[in-house]
C-alpha cells in the first residue's frame, strides 16, 4: 500500500513548517504540481498570504526557449510565483528532507491556449471550441504534451509522474461563473463531449463514418432523447477518441525514460476531463492508473472494482480521495477502508495545502486507515 499527498509549490515555498506537517502523515511522498491550469486556491497554512491566484495554466519549470524554438504551443510561465522553477525549488525542499516526489502534470487542459488555438481544441456538434480542451487528435498537441511533460521533469531527482487530463476534455468544465451544471443530463453531455475538430473528422472520414452525417446526428441526440447514434457509428467515435489518447500517452511516457508513470483515468471509456475513460490499451506502458473517488458512498468503490476488472494485473490501482468539503470528517475513515476492500493498493490525498487546520487531521486518518492490514 502506497499514500500519497497532493499539493501545489506554493504550499512548500515559503512556509518552513509544510515538510515537516508532510512527515508527520507518514506518507509516502507528495504529488507536486509541476504543470497546472487556472485556479484560485486558498493557502491556509502559509504565513505570508491567505490566496493564491494562477491566472492562466502555467509550467511552473522555466520555459527555455531552446525546447520550445519552433513549436506553435508553448506553455506559459507562472507570472505569480518569485521565481521561474518554483516547481524545481519545492521539489528540492522536498527531497533534501527525505521526502519522494511525483511531479503531478496536467496535459490537455490549457485555456490559455486552447483560446489562442481554436483551431486545436475540442469542438462540439455545434461547431464551438471547448477552449479549455487541446485535442489530442491534433499532432501540434501531443507534441506539446510530450515537451511538456520532458521539460516538468528536466534535473530534478524524481521519484515519478502523475498524468492528468492525458486524453481529451469535454462538456464539463468548472469555469469561472460557470452557470452549465443541471443544464444537460448525462446523455446530453456525453454527446457535447464528441470532439468534431476536423482532425477528428478526418479520422471519423478514414473509418467509413460520414462526417457531416454523424454531426447531425449528435446534435440531434443532444435536442431529443428519442433520436439515438447508430450503435456501429457511436463505436468508431469512441475508438477515434482512444486511438488519439494512446498515441499522446505513448509520446509523453516516451519522453520520460526511466520514471515510474501513473495516470489518472476511469473505468467508464466514454469519460472526459481530467481522468479520461479507460480504453483497451490504457494500461501499456503505465505502471499505475489513478480513479478519481471523491464521492464517499458505494459507487467509488465499485468504480475500483470495475477499473481493477479492465487493467493487466502488473497496473497497479490508486484511489484519489479528497477530505474538502463536502466530504464529512466522520465519513473519511470508511471511506477509505471500502476502496481499499474494493483492491485499490494506493491512496492518492487531496489535499496538504487546501486542507487547512480544521482538515488536516483527515489526511492523517486516512493514512493510517490505508496503511492498516
Amino acid at each position: 500500500m502506497r499514500v500519497l499527498v497532493h499539493a501545489y509549490p506554493w504550499d512548500v515555498i515559503g512556509d518552513p513548517l509544510f515538510t515537516g506537517r508532510v512527515q508527520a502523515l507518514g506518507c509516502h511522498g507528495v504529488n507536486l504540481a509541476a504543470s497546472y491550469h487556472t485556479v484560485r486556491a486558498p493557502t491556509p497554512w502559509h504565513p505570508e498570504r491567505a490566496y493564491l491566484d494562477a491566472r492562466h495554466a502555467a509550467l511552473y519549470r522555466p520555459v527555455r526557449e531552446d525546447a520550445w524554438a519552433g513549436r506553435p504551443l508553448v506553455p506559459a510561465e507562472a507570472g505569480w510565483m518569485d521565481e521561474p522553477d518554483s516547481f524545481g525549488t519545492a521539489t528540492r525542499v522536498l527531497t533534501d528532507a527525505g521526502v519522494p516526489v511525483t511531479a503531478w502534470i496536467v496535459l490537455t487542459h490549457n485555456s490559455r491556449l486552447g483560446e489562442a488555438n481554436p483551431g486545436v481544441s475540442v469542438v462540439n456538434c455545434f461547431g464551438e471550441p471547448y477552449p479549455w480542451a487541446l485535442c489530442p487528435s491534433h499532432a501540434e498537441v501531443r507534441d506539446y504534451a510530450a515537451t511538456l511533460a520532458a521539460e516538468a521533469v528536466r534535473g530534478l531527482p524524481l521519484a515519478g509522474v502523475l498524468l492528468e487530463a492525458c486524453g481529451q476534455l469535454g462538456a464539463d468544465h468548472g469555469g469561472h461563473h460557470d452557470k452549465t451544471d443541471g443544464a444537460y443530463d448525462a446523455r446530453a453531455r456525453r454527446m457535447l463531449s464528441v470532439c468534431c475538430c476536423q482532425a477528428c473528422q478526418a479520422s471519423w472520414a478514414a473509418s467509413g463514418v460520414d462526417p457531416e452525417r454523424t454531426v447531425r446526428d449528435l446534435r440531434a441526440a443532444v435536442r431529443s432523447r428519442e433520436h439515438e447514434l447508430d450503435p456501429a457509428i457511436a463505436a468508431t467515435l469512441l475508438a477515434v477518441r482512444h486511438e488519439a489518447t494512446d498515441e499522446l500517452r505513448h509520446q509523453v511516457i516516451d519522453a520520460l525514460p526511466g520514471l515510474r508513470v501513473s495516470l489518472h483515468a476511469g473505468p467508464d471509456p466514454w469519460a472526459t476531463g481530467a481522468n479520461p475513460g479507460l480504453g483497451p490499451h490504457t494500461g501499456k506502458g503505465v505502471d499505475a492508473v489513478v480513479v478519481q473517488c471523491w464521492p464517499t458512498g458505494q459507487e467509488s468503490a465499485d468504480r475500483v472494482r470495475l477499473a481493477r476488472h479492465m487493467l493487466p494485473d502488473p497496473v497497479a490501482l490508486g484511489a484519489y480521495v479528497t477530505v474538502l468539503p463536502p466530504v464529512r470528517p466522520e465519513e473519511t475513515t470508511a471511506h477509505v477502508r471500502r476502496l481499499v476492500e474494493a483492491g485499490a493498493q494506493e491512496i492518492h490525498l487531496y489535499h496538504a495545502g487546501l486542507a487547512g487546520p480544521s482538515r488536516h487531521g483527515l489526511l492523517a486518518d486516512a493514512t493510517r486507515t490505508a496503511m492498516t492490514p
